[in-house]
């Protein structure tokens, strides 16, 4: 089967092919082309996304990403495409629908049959996906043996711990009360007079700090870690950035010149704390073989050491599948993949195909 999966849920404008093969006793998954045109140096001077602006990119980008694709990979819709995945939410409405729509328009006129998926579902399948352009065979037996899971899908517009019994078969036990963990990010970022997105930039200045810190002479800013005690899965990152706000008020513009590696590094290790003691909250009261993350912040490569050290720390049997670094952001791969499994219980009228803001699975 080959799949066309298509994404425009925020600031990223994706096309993608995928080749997924069924058999009695394995599936074989080929991503075949990931393309993408990013927003982020037309959204960078508003320090945050600006969905209309997003939508009208989104509509220039599409035609020709989906020409490229059919170039490139010497293509024909009508002959090759057996199925169209497109995003049809969560995610900003004017953007989504610029996906939608198009999406629509190919079902419509080659005669396809198409899936509306949720960008969640694509974010939480990704650690299922090979890197570009590599084959990945995987046994229905080892896939079964991952179940149950504790997924953590953690971006710019979404924090949440996901139970799943199963493929297509997930329940929500936790989320965030304000700010996802990705919109602290930027939000403190911006707070620190640095670049959008905020993430990547804190991350490189967390780092550098932290080889520093043996030899540092600043005084780390101690930052709360909100809702990390309390006897729930939910998360809570609008305090954290009020911390972040009222500290950086309080100093002077040479005091902020030279804090700003170890405040960027205390951010960093205030949100990723609070991920992995949630995280593993659910994963001890679940009894859970797997645990997966997705989402833009899954590629912060503090979160990920973190989780390796706890399972050591705690000599927990679990497993720990993080997805490939590419496949972390959004992307069209991921919905193709969702899109497949999600055809196993549904096709849709591409009439009834709709975008929604606040989609969950």
């Amino acid at each position: 089967m080959l799949i066309l999966g298509v994404e425009t849920s925020c600031d990223e404008t994706s096309i993608g092919l995928l080749e997924v093969k069924k058999t009695k006793a394995n599936f074989f998954i080929n991503p075949k082309s990931n393309l993408l045109v990013s927003q982020i140096k037309i959204h960078q001077k508003y320090g945050g996304v600006v969905p209309i602006l997003a939508s009208r990119e989104h509509y220039k980008n599409l035609p020709f990403l989906f020409k490229k694709i059919i170039e490139e990979e010497k293509i024909s819709i009508a002959r090759d495409i057996n199925l169209i995945a497109v995003t049809n939410g969560p995610g900003l409405v004017p953007a989504l629908l610029i996906g939608v729509n198009f999406s629509k328009t190919l079902a419509w006129y080659f005669d396809k049959p198409i899936i509306g998926v949720s960008h969640l579902s694509g974010h939480l399948l990704s650690f299922l996906l090979p890197p570009l352009e590599e084959k990945k065979r995987i046994s229905l037996s080892y896939l079964n043996s991952l179940f149950p899971l504790i997924a953590l899908i953690v971006s710019g517009g979404h924090t949440l711990l996901v139970y799943c019994k199963k493929i297509n078969d997930y329940d929500i036990i936790g989320e965030t009360l304000d700010d996802a963990a990705g919109e602290c990010f930027d939000k403190t970022a911006r707070i620190l007079n640095l670049s959008y997105p905020g993430g990547p930039i804190i991350s490189q200045l967390s780092q550098k700090y932290r080889v520093q810190i043996p030899n540092s002479k600043f005084q780390i800013p101690n930052f709360p870690r909100p809702m990390i005690n309390q006897n729930n899965y939910n998360f809570s990152f609008s305090g954290l950035k009020t911390a972040v706000l009222y500290f950086w008020q309080k100093l002077k513009k040479e005091e902020r010149e030279k804090l700003t590696p170890a405040v960027a590094y205390e951010i960093e290790e205030a949100i990723t704390d609070v991920l992995v003691k949630k995280t593993f909250k659910a994963i001890n009261d679940f009894e859970v073989k797997t645990l997966v993350i997705g989402g833009g912040v899954a590629s912060n490569l503090r979160l990920r050491e973190k989780i390796e050290e706890t399972i050591k720390k705690e000599k927990l049997k679990i497993n720990f599948i993080p997805p490939p670094l590419e496949y972390s952001t959004d992307n069209a791969i991921m919905i193709a993949l969702a899109g497949f499994f999600e055809s196993f219980k549904k096709i849709e009228d591409w009439r009834k195909i709709d975008a929604f803001a606040n989609k969950k699975f």
